[in-house]
């Protein structure tokens, strides 16, 4: 039930839960752990890594533990209009539920507040729902990446315009 969870920025103690949501994904659809968000290291301190004035991560919660969320950064080695959704997953107990696009909605809503004009995203085929969710929020997939992320093994790349 959605009712039982509730979505809000990320607290330092989350780091661990946030981090076991994510990696747990990676092993759970057996998609690679180098060139992805597996390998990342912020996940060691997701609470710092979007600690600054023009980023933002939330997770989702139900008081006690965290099962999902998703932020957004200015994106590495781009100018400062272009922001990334980035460490977008939840725990397979909360898909479903409606919880990725309440948390879509609100990283789109504070790029746009933060003064971003585009948002990208980078992610893998096998995330079916995930890109789904994305198409349906307004992104367009592009052929080349943007900036760098190190997320080699990434194939997909999309960007949405917040304007």
């Amino acid at each position: 039930m959605a009712s039982a969870y509730h979505i809000r920025e990320i607290e330092i103690t989350d780091n661990p839960g946030i981090k076991s949501v994510i990696q747990s994904l990676f092993i759970e659809l057996n998609l690679p752990l180098v060139g992805t968000a597996y390998a990342d290291p912020e996940l060691n301190d997701m609470y710092a890594a979007y600690s600054d004035s023009r980023s933002m991560y939330f997770v989702v919660s139900d008081g006690v533990n965290v099962y999902g969320g998703g932020g957004i950064r200015q994106l590495t080695g781009a100018d400062d209009s272009i922001c990334e959704l980035q460490k977008f997953y939840f725990a397979p107990s909360i898909r479903g539920l409606g919880l990725g696009k309440q948390v879509i909605s609100i990283c789109l809503s504070h790029a746009k507040s933060l003064g971003y004009q585009s948002c990208y995203l980078e992610s893998k085929s096998e995330l079916h729902s995930a890109l789904h969710l994305f198409k349906a929020h307004g992104f367009l997939p592009i052929d080349q990446p943007l900036g760098e992320t190190g997320h080699h093994a990434c194939e997909i790349k999309m960007l949405k315009s917040l304007q």
